[in-house]
């Protein structure tokens, strides 16, 4: 997730009702689930990866859906049969926010070892250091709620 949510504020589009999943269902030209297949001719036939945002790197979300695609190969995962509800209405799936999502990835060694020990020593205290650096800030919305409100 830290890779296709690299940033605080990405977290907030992967809401309920805002065009944006927040599940790893798969399904039909349903556009409430994280995985996606159109519905166009045979020849044109895709998957879309609706989780990564327009935030992101695109080279290194697609390595990481390469990635977690081959491992659930590997892994001989079943998939579950598509969804043909509403996505919305099931619980969330995705992290909720930057934290989460790199105590998820850290504690994932199979993506850890196909994305590179180095690359993710290296991402995560990148995106750590970010992290740290934005709470050492004072919002304007922080100022005007919990200062002047609260």
């Amino acid at each position: 997730m830290p890779i296709f949510a690299p940033y605080i504020n990405s977290y907030r589009r992967l809401s309920r009702f805002m065009a944006a999943p927040i599940n790893v269902q798969w399904s039909y030209d349903n556009r409430t689930v994280g995985l996606r297949v159109p519905h166009p001719s045979l020849a044109a036939r895709r998957i879309e990866n609706c989780i990564p945002g327009v935030d992101c790197n695109p080279y290194l979300a697609i390595a990481a859906t390469l990635a977690a695609g081959y491992l659930g190969m590997t892994q001989h995962l079943e998939a579950t049969a598509p969804l043909d509800s509403d996505g919305y209405r099931l619980p969330f799936q995705l992290p909720r926010n930057l934290d989460e999502g790199l105590s998820l990835m850290g504690a994932c060694e199979p993506i850890a070892a196909m994305l590179g020990e180095p690359f993710v020593r290296a991402y995560f205290a990148l995106k750590e250091t970010e992290y740290e650096a934005f709470f050492r800030v004072i919002s304007s919305w922080k100022r005007k709620h919990l200062l002047l409100h609260v």
